[in-house]
């Protein structure tokens, strides 16, 4: 499994929104500028997150977006699911249903499921804020050494 670009920018958008997004909108082009991410390319993720109630907007004069909810409710998972759709290894597991017509006999697909749970229960452990604290504590470590 590889997460796209998208996946990554969308996480770094959270994240900036998180930090710089408490108090006040905070502008697309601020954002692009401070993750060095094409202001473009952020408008193309923007829509995944607004359409899911991620983000709140606000059009305008000192216009920009923020987030719906505290950083410690999102969770990296949930943020690459809307970017990346399924996290699936293989495409028989992409839906609840197994349509493979050799899901009975394949030998490797206990192996593909395990793999799968590991991924979304890690990536569904990880918060926003668990980022952001260790982002900080990794900060104040590098400080006093």
């Amino acid at each position: 499994m590889k997460i796209s670009t998208k996946g990554r920018y969308a996480l770094r958008l959270m994240l900036d929104l998180a930090v710089n997004g408490r108090e006040n909108y905070v502008a697309l082009k601020d954002i692009a500028e401070r993750q060095n991410i094409s202001k473009k390319y952020l408008e193309q993720i923007v829509p995944l997150l607004n359409k899911v109630g991620a983000l709140r907007t606000n059009r305008g004069y000192q216009g920009g977006y923020m987030l719906a909810k505290r950083p410690s409710e999102y969770t990296v998972g949930d943020i690459l699911r809307i970017t990346e759709g399924s996290l699936a290894p293989v495409s028989c597991l992409d839906s609840e249903e197994n349509f493979c017509d050799k899901s009975n006999d394949c030998i490797t697909l206990p192996l593909w499921k395990g793999l799968y749970q590991a991924v979304n229960n890690y990536l569904d452990s990880v918060t926003l804020q668990d980022l952001l604290d260790d982002y900080d504590e990794r900060r104040i470590d590098e400080y006093y050494i």
